[in-house]
């Protein structure tokens, strides 16, 4: 499956596609892990998931409370008939996703430079990394309400086996991240983690292991966050926001749920090819992929002078 090499854009007038890889070059974002799709870490592999319940609630808790602030305030019945129309499927289909068993993640080992691709059937691919396609896709509308914009990261993976039948010759996920820059920032996770290291990549893999109960680790949050920010804006964000518009802790209690610790890989063999290597053993970047990186990190430095 052949995509235009990347650095790659396309424009159309409703539509953009930034295409990031192969190569994996870099794209000039700061890595930034914004649908928390880091379930791993370590300085072997990273293990991304593709199951955000937290996403999901965020997405259809202000809507939710939309429509009983309406009802509410307008002391209108039919509020809550219209939301329970337009609210009814998304609810369904989280309530669905949370009886259903955790996909397990994908795999990017930086020692091998090769990523693990498990699959429904129960095998899985090791691809190797310089093959992987990633792209940013942006789609715009226009409406009465205004200009909505919707856009994905999506991340592509070919089997490795040459034998392999035509409907399982690709695989690929696609993350709802909004497509253009943010999109880009969340493919800095894994690009810069293969190319740079764990050090390069921030991540809240610290969920998954609360020793604490909810509300003591929400009180721990907020301490931590007025810390940064003041006790002003710590209260009105996540503090009234957290609980009212995104509903934090009942992210929380789903999330030790369903990811308390996150599904891990249970192939023999991938268990073997986690396990560490001696630092003469690791993979290196191909000769093209170095020239490549070389090339855009110029191109990049270029546009910071041209920016000053």
């Amino acid at each position: 499956m052949s995509t235009p090499p990347a650095g790659t854009t396309e424009k159309r007038m409703f539509s953009r596609n930034d295409y990031l890889a192969p190569l994996p070059i870099p794209t000039g974002r700061k890595p930034s892990d914004v649908l928390n799709i880091i379930w791993r870490k370590n300085e072997v592999f990273l293990d991304i998931g593709n199951y955000s319940i937290g996403s999901a609630v965020m997405v259809m808790w202000p809507g939710v409370m939309l429509f009983l602030g309406l009802a509410y305030v307008f002391d209108d019945p039919d509020a809550l008939i219209l939301g329970a129309c337009i609210m009814a499927l998304p609810i369904f289909w989280l309530i669905q996703g949370l009886f259903r068993e955790v996909p397990l993640p994908i795999r990017f080992n930086r020692q091998r430079r090769e990523v693990c691709v498990p699959r429904d059937n129960g095998e899985y691919w090791i691809v190797p990394w310089e093959t992987v396609t990633a792209a940013a896709t942006q789609q715009s509308s226009v409406s009465q309400a205004g200009k909505a914009t919707m856009g994905l990261l999506v991340i592509g993976f070919e089997n490795p086996d040459p034998q392999a039948t035509e409907d399982n010759k690709h695989f690929s996920l696609g993350f709802n991240c909004g497509g253009g820059t943010t999109a880009m920032a969340l493919w800095e996770c894994m690009r810069s983690y293969m190319e740079i290291g764990p050090e390069a990549v921030e991540d809240q893999t610290a969920r998954f292991d609360r020793s604490k109960g909810i509300w003591a680790t929400y009180l721990d949050d907020l301490i931590k966050a007025a810390k940064l920010r003041g006790w002003f804006v710590t209260v009105l964000w996540e503090g009234f926001c957290g609980i009212f518009i995104f509903n934090t802790l009942l992210i929380d209690v789903l999330e030790r749920w369903k990811l308390n610790p996150p599904p891990d890989l249970p192939y023999p063999d991938i268990i073997e090819w986690s396990k560490p290597l001696p630092a003469d053993d690791w993979a290196k970047r191909s000769a093209e992929l170095e020239e490549a990186i070389a090339k855009r990190e110029t191109e990049l430095a270029g546009r910071v002078e041209a920016q000053a």
